[in-house]
């Protein structure tokens, strides 16, 4: 099994869409690469730990290739916006592809060149390795399967 995870705004939509395809085996909501240790969601909302809401992701490559993962990612999001997604605004909402297996970052560079030819400005979404993650409180754990009507910021249809 592989891994990525994907910071594109409130996390409960990000983990959501991705639960939903073939392939991913395992999705996990939580926060990634800050300076602080076991943050708490009301402590990164103060955009003063530096982290960023993600869905942590695990998928089978065989089912599911990271070049489908990525465009699907890029499909949910706007590159362009820095520390926003729709209504989300923040550093935590910042829009990122964080890595595990640096074997994997020719490929998710790659995309990002590609989607790039599709706007004017520039992709200010983040491309790093993953430092650190913590995972989020429960409540926040597959959020818009427990609370369907919850507000998300991607459209599912």
């Amino acid at each position: 099994m592989k891994k990525v995870l994907f910071g594109g705004g409130c996390f409960w939509g990000v983990e959501e869409f991705f639960s939903r395809l073939q392939g991913v085996t395992e999705t996990e909501v939580g926060y990634a690469n800050g300076k602080t240790v076991n943050p708490t969601y009301k402590e990164i909302c103060t955009n003063d730990t530096d982290y960023v809401e993600v869905c942590y992701i695990t998928y089978d490559e065989k089912v599911i290739s990271l070049e489908t993962l990525l465009n699907k990612f890029w499909s949910i999001i706007d590159p362009t916006t820095k520390n926003r997604q729709g209504n989300d605004i923040g550093t935590q909402y910042r829009s990122g592809i964080y890595y595990i297996d640096s074997k994997d970052l020719d490929i998710i560079n790659s995309s990002k060149e590609t989607v790039q030819k599709q706007y004017d400005k520039p992709i200010t979404t983040e491309i790093k390795p993953l430092k650190n993650y913590y995972t989020g409180e429960e409540y926040h754990q597959k959020y818009l399967k427990k609370n369907p009507g919850g507000y998300c910021h991607i459209k599912f249809d």
